[in-house]
């Protein structure tokens, strides 16, 4: 009598009962986040989906399988890098000219002042380790959370330090949705409708966050600071790619030292390969695509929302596999940073916006 030998079980299996699971999560945190009340506040699925998945990572985890953290790995990290590709869909080279130099001006400035000004003061000054520092400065320079994941796999961050510079996005981001309208109101603000729209754009972190604030206000100017915010998340790729060459020099020169210090020569040690972040080129390529009017506008439409989609299966992802006591680690000092880095929003921001228009 013949027998038949039961499956082996598979990590393939386990690697798409894991991206299921995500999935699963990721589709109710999107229910969630489009509740009026969570939607009033600014807060993007995004965001909902690192809180939910922290919520489940830390109090839920043991009801789900451990061979599926495979493929939550595989969310957070591979589908992460598509999705953000796929976030150059939002802009385009159109969008950017209609801002004119002012608004390019005020959003180079502002990303790389705010990027060496929070790294410099989070390594220096706090005593925060790299990653840290720049992941907390590149939420806050850029486009708040997308921008943390496009930075953590560039950087090879871990998942609790991302985690804890997105939590800075949200607090800043969501304060400043209600500051800057009191402000303008309050007449604290002397700018004429297209440098307000611009420093607001320039400024606010997230995109709905800037959305959130200039609604508050009047629609000009929330047509000019959605268009300068973009300008913003355009200046992603060029960023990444400095930062990749900085990170070749940095491990090169490790590397030297290493040989050095093992032989005395620094003969022998392998060139670093240039760490091109293939998801920023495909971002590039997209908003370029984009730009050309050649994809029809519902299959634009549908392409967000399903990067939406992903982009927030990757937080939720993220969230899952960052624990508490890791971000308690971190202590008071990241949010230092982040005041620190509000602050050269607001202020530094408003005196850019001003030499610039």
């Amino acid at each position: 009598m013949s027998t038949t030998a039961l499956p082996l079980p598979s990590p393939w299996r386990d690697k798409l009962n894991g991206v299921l699971f995500v999935g699963l999560m990721a589709a109710a945190v999107v229910q969630l986040a489009d509740l009026p009340f969570i939607r009033g506040l600014g807060f993007s699925p995004l965001v909902v989906g690192i809180v939910c998945g922290m919520i489940y990572g830390n109090f839920l985890r043991g009801t789900m399988p451990a061979d599926w953290g495979a493929g939550v790995n595989f969310t957070a990290r591979k589908l992460l890098r598509i999705a953000v590709a796929f976030y150059g869909l939002n802009i385009s080279i159109q969008q950017i000219a209609a801002v004119g130099l002012p608004g390019l001006a005020v959003s180079v400035t502002v990303v790389v002042g705010t990027l060496v000004l929070g790294t410099f003061v989070g390594q220096r000054l706090l005593g925060l380790d790299r990653d840290t520092a720049m992941l907390t400065s590149a939420g806050s320079a850029i486009c708040g959370a997308a921008a943390v994941l496009a930075f953590e796999p560039t950087l090879r961050a871990q998942p609790h330090k991302s985690a804890v510079a997105v939590a800075t996005v949200v607090l800043f981001g969501t304060l400043s949705m209600f500051l800057y309208p009191v402000f303008y109101h309050a007449g604290w603000l002397h700018f004429d409708t297209q440098a307000l729209g611009i420093y607001i754009g320039g400024t606010v972190h997230e995109v709905a966050q800037v959305v959130g604030a200039a609604s508050n206000i009047d629609p000009a100017t929330t047509e000019v600071a959605t268009i300068v915010k973009m300008t913003r998340v355009a200046l992603l790729v060029p960023v990444l790619l400095v930062l990749g060459l900085w990170l070749r020099g940095s491990r090169a020169k490790a590397s030297d030292n290493a040989t050095d210090s093992a032989d005395g020569s620094g003969n022998g040690a392998p060139a670093a390969k240039l760490p091109v972040p293939w998801f920023a080129v495909g971002f590039l390529a997209l908003a370029i695509i984009n730009s050309l009017g050649v994809i029809p506008e519902q299959a634009i439409t549908v392409a967000k929302r399903l990067d939406v989609f992903a982009l927030t299966m990757a937080m939720t992802a993220l969230g899952i596999e960052t624990r508490f006591s890791q971000i308690r680690k971190a202590g008071p000092r990241v949010l230092v940073l982040g005041l620190i880095i509000y602050a050269w929003l607001i202020f530094g921001g408003y005196a850019i916006v001003k030499l610039a228009t």
